[in-house]
């Protein structure tokens, strides 16, 4: 159908005017207008022919070529508009998981000075308690060597009693006896009962 309007638009040239007035006009001949009509229609058969194949193989491959290649080009640009949100997507996600282990972290450190202070106080009130614990010790030591030094005093005092009392007196007396005397009597001057 393509082929018989470009065939008819030839014709129609053809039988122009123009045309006409140059084939009439028989003077000289191989004017700019003469037109050889048998040529002009030899050159529109084989314009046709022409047309024709490349219509059925030329144009047909080129425009598929080019349609494939458009939607190769399309399918191109979709995959990347597609990898761009995705892309985006990601990097909302990495931004949201940063924002997430920065918060974590701050609560961590947060937690790890709240658990460091009550370690510290619980150190600092055990060391009070043991600081404590030592000085009651030192004082119940201080006091028992005080007492046993006392003691100690009272047996010398005692001994040294007796030795000068035994020498004053000159004779043997029953160290047992007077030892116990003595200490009753040393009992008594030191809760103050025996002051006479």
């Amino acid at each position: 159908m393509r082929l018989s309007r470009i065939t008819a638009a030839a014709l129609a040239l053809a039988a122009s005017p123009a045309g006409l007035l140059a084939q009439g006009g028989g003077e000289g001949g191989g004017g700019l207008y003469d037109i050889n009509t048998g040529l002009s229609v030899w050159t529109l058969v084989v314009f046709g022919i022409l047309v024709f194949i490349l219509g059925k193989y030329a144009w047909g491959p080129i425009l598929g070529a080019v349609e494939a290649r458009e939607k190769g080009i399309q399918t191109a640009l979709d995959e990347a508009a597609d990898r761009n949100e995705e892309a985006a997507k990601l990097l909302a996600e990495h931004k949201e998981q940063l924002a997430d282990a920065r918060r974590q972290a701050n609560e961590l450190i947060a937690e790890g000075k709240a658990v460091g202070e009550t370690v510290r106080k619980e150190i600092e009130e055990k060391a009070r308690a043991e600081a404590q614990s030592i000085v009651e010790r030192a004082r119940a030591e201080i006091e028992r060597e005080r007492d046993a030094a006392i003691a100690e005093l009272r047996r010398e005092a005692v001994d040294l009693a007796l030795a000068a009392a035994s020498r004053l007196m000159q004779e043997n007396l029953n160290q047992d006896k007077d030892r116990a005397i003595v200490e009753r009597y040393l009992t008594e001057l030191g809760s103050g009962g025996g002051a006479a």
